[in-house]
């Protein structure tokens, strides 16, 4: 890249579209581009983003201190010489990373129902969120804009369908929406789960999704066997079916665990004890002791 490339990059919109003119006050579909001081600017209320990655702000401010800014803000008027961001949050952020004192911003006029709207559609369309962080964002469309499914499908220009499975999530119990947003389990895993009724059966699957790397395919399949389990012949000679059953049963009011018998061909087997977490673990320890004592 030449020197005079490069400094009309450092310069921002104005000099990277030919006859743009000057960036302060253009009128855009009534919309107005100005060069606003960053200490006028406060951040929105309403963002449904709260984690923001400070390795990839460095990042784009590193590149915004190359080339400046390429896409404005945008931002509402709330006072004399006052501002607040309806979006481009991380641009905000990283702008004074990077030790900006103005950046480029299109001033529209907004009430706080239409600031909260715009805000969370916006948020919805960016390619770096996660599930849990869409869902939540598609639930505040529909409890706080007063949104259809419908309605907001439309808005965000996504089918119904996927609106719904979205929204589906926030149902799972905390230990897996926490997953997804760590992304130890994917979308496809999620909404194989969702199906599941029981949230019990829903952390122990997601549990083998964890400790056996199952395959969105092997958990649906998982899933499949828990909601239609295999009809089986119960041996009527010795009743030991009904033994096992019962005593699966009185394990897992003693544990408060759902406890599984395995038993093979030859009569050999294992019971295994599933648990939530490290403290659930220490739980079911202390029982043992308990009871050995």
């Amino acid at each position: 890249m030449s020197a005079i490339k490069r400094n009309a990059l450092g310069k921002g919109l104005g000099a990277l579209i030919e006859d743009a003119g000057p960036i302060n006050r253009e009128s855009t579909n009534n919309s107005a581009i100005d060069e606003i001081d960053l200490k006028l600017i406060e951040t929105n209320p309403f963002q449904p983003r709260t984690e923001f990655d400070e390795e990839a702000l460095n990042e784009l401010a590193t590149s915004i201190k190359e080339i400046g800014i390429i896409q404005p803000i945008t931002v509402r008027k709330v006072g004399d010489k006052k501002f607040q961001l309806i979006s481009g949050e991380r641009r905000y952020r990283a702008s004074q990373i990077a030790g900006l004192t103005k950046i480029p911003a299109y001033v529209r006029t907004a009430d706080d129902q239409g600031m909260l709207e715009m805000a969370l559609v916006e948020n919805i369309q960016r390619e770096d969120l996660d599930a849990i962080e869409v869902a939540i964002s598609y639930q505040r469309l529909i409890d706080e804009c007063k949104l259809t499914q419908e309605g907001m499908s439309e808005r965000v220009g996504k089918k119904r369908s996927t609106v719904t499975n979205y929204i589906r999530l926030l149902k799972l119990p905390a230990e897996i929406q926490l997953g997804i947003r760590k992304k130890l389990v994917s979308m496809g895993h999620a909404r194989a789960l969702v199906n599941i009724e029981d949230s019990n059966d829903q952390l122990f699957v997601f549990e083998q999704i964890i400790n056996e790397g199952l395959s969105v395919r092997k958990t649906e399949e998982v899933v499949r066997n828990i909601k239609e389990p295999k009809k089986t012949t119960p041996k009527k000679s010795n009743g030991l079916d009904t033994n096992y059953t019962d005593l699966e049963s009185h394990l897992g009011n003693f544990f408060n665990s759902k406890v599984q018998f395995k038993r093979g061909e030859k009569g050999n087997g294992k019971i295994i004890i599933p648990f939530k977490s490290d403290q659930d673990l220490e739980r079911i320890i202390a029982i043992l002791d308990k009871s050995n004592s």
